[in-house]
């Protein structure tokens, strides 16, 4: 069995951007869960590892990626052009990318903020 390594669910990364702006990206480690009840899909539950998307979409033709895309955009209340999938486009283990203007605290409060929004969706 491998195990891997107890990476953050909910991580920001900022880096340059066009003509020296800084950009802040969110990443978030998920694991998808496709082909589920339509009524189920959504963010299922959030951990310190990873958060559980489900989707009603079946993972051929990248169905299940652009649900994904459209669930996380949601939940956080961002474009669905904000959202995209960085790695894992044929996985189920998937790291996704958001783009945010800016932040609103300390990166720590940020990160708090975003696992109370995944999570509020998640009750829904």
């Amino acid at each position: 069995m491998i195990q891997r390594a107890c990476a953050p669910a909910i991580r920001f990364v900022v880096a340059k951007g066009a003509k020296g702006q800084s950009a802040t990206v969110l990443h978030l480690s998920c694991h998808v869960k496709p082909g589920v009840n339509s009524i189920r899909e959504g963010v299922a539950s959030v951990s310190d590892e990873s958060i559980e998307v489900c989707v009603a979409a079946q993972p051929r033709d990248g169905e299940s990626n652009k649900s994904v895309r459209q669930v996380i955009a949601d939940a956080l209340g961002v474009p669905k052009s904000n959202v995209t999938i960085t790695k894992g486009m044929k996985s189920r283990e998937k790291t996704v990318a958001v783009d945010f203007a800016e932040t609103k605290g300390t990166l720590e409060d940020e990160v708090e903020r975003i696992k109370n929004m995944l999570l509020g969706s998640a009750s829904r």
